[in-house]
């Protein structure tokens, strides 16, 4: 098979391409650099790899969750090329892939991945390696508060990882058209109105007056 993929969900950008047997990587810093370094890196390696755009099979990247920004950027270079390339895309579960890194490492059979969601939370999701060696999804994807699952964070979902879910997805025939491809952003909020941050710092005032006037003076 002959696919690209791509992740830009963390603080790390990782880009890999396959060409049969052979696989390129690119490893680098994500967060804001993504945007901008990512097409420029493809490039590179789609020409170390000897492809073309329109020779590929397909074109993976990290659909979610993960950082906005970055989920944003990914699936919008993906849809970009696989537009312009008529090229067929698959979204990749961005915990499917931390699961199957963690498999390998451990061979337990039932893991909880788990991604930093920031604002003290957490994105996580259960799957099952028993009857499956890339893993079955238990549920969806979720959202806690981080000291609420005991979950250990530090395994970062790689393009390399990406490239074995998108071959096992070609050959179950569920790649979608750039138009239908979609982030999965789990959260739906990441900012307060003005309206809500005004609220906040009432309450916060009214507070920091509550700790400083006894109760009986009341406020004139």
């Amino acid at each position: 098979m002959k696919i690209l993929a791509f992740d830009t969900s963390t603080i790390e950008l990782s880009i890999a391409v396959q060409n049969g047997a052979d696989v390129y990587e690119f490893v680098g810093t994500g967060g804001a650099q993504a945007s901008s370094r990512l097409i420029p890196e493809i490039q590179t390696l789609m020409t170390r790899a000897g492809l073309a755009l329109q020779d590929l099979d397909g074109i993976a990247f990290g659909a979610g969750p993960g950082a906005f920004t970055g989920l944003r950027a990914s699936c919008a270079v993906a849809q970009g090329l696989g537009f312009g390339a008529n090229v067929p895309l698959l979204p990749i579960n961005t915990l499917h892939a931390v699961a199957v890194q963690i498999h390998a490492k451990t061979s337990e059979m039932q893991i909880s991945a788990a991604l930093d969601a920031r604002m003290d939370e957490i994105y996580w999701q259960v799957f099952d390696f028993s009857a499956n060696a890339l893993g079955t999804p238990i549920g969806e994807p979720q959202l806690s508060k981080a000291d609420s699952q005991s979950f250990v964070l530090g395994t970062l979902p790689t393009a390399q990882t990406l490239l074995a879910l998108a071959g096992d997805m070609l050959a179950k025939g569920q790649q979608v058209r750039p138009a239908d491809a979609l982030p999965l952003y789990v959260r739906n909020k990441v900012a307060q109105t003005t309206a809500e941050r005004e609220a906040a710092k009432e309450q916060v005032v009214i507070s920091i007056l509550s700790s400083v006037i006894p109760a009986k003076a009341g406020i004139q």
